[in-house]
């Protein structure tokens, strides 16, 4: 019998806060969106699950096309990057490769909460390199983490 991890037991509200915090720093200067999204559901295809998740979160609907989805199953600690279009246009796979290794080279040392925000990090450079901040910029989706079900 599998036990249930909780997200809970994996990162505190204070390192919730954190990630959430690092969001909010990166996307003062882009234009872009970054969410980060913590799932207890184990998915065989993370990368399928994440797509599904990006267009539940309307990731997919921002002004410039600049958003990017950091995706964790936590039981697995399986993780995707998804980008959409107009980044993804300028960065392409292996970009993306290299956040997840950065990622997980925090995971497998059990450094969850400095992971998602390296993470965060290195995506929020590349979306002010390619969509810097405007005046008339809107956040157009949430900085906090948000939970699968």
């Amino acid at each position: 019998m599998k036990s249930r991890i909780a997200i809970e037991d994996w990162l505190t509200r204070d390192e919730l806060n954190r990630v959430r915090d690092a969001v909010r720093a990166a996307e003062k200067r882009t234009s872009g969106e970054i969410r980060v999204h913590l799932d207890v559901a184990i998915m065989d295809d993370v990368l399928d699950h994440a797509a599904f998740v990006f267009d539940e979160l309307g990731m997919g609907k921002t002004k410039d096309r600049n958003g990017v989805l950091v995706y964790v199953s936590v039981p697995g600690r399986k993780v995707a990057v998804l980008g959409d279009t107009a980044i993804h246009a300028h960065l392409g796979h292996d970009y993306w490769q290299n956040v997840l290794d950065l990622i997980l080279g925090h995971f497998k040392q059990d450094q969850f909460c400095e992971g998602l925000c390296a993470g965060v990090e290195a995506i929020g450079e590349q979306l002010r390199t390619h969509f810097p901040y405007q005046r008339n910029d809107v956040n157009e989706l949430s900085d906090d983490v948000s939970f699968g079900k």
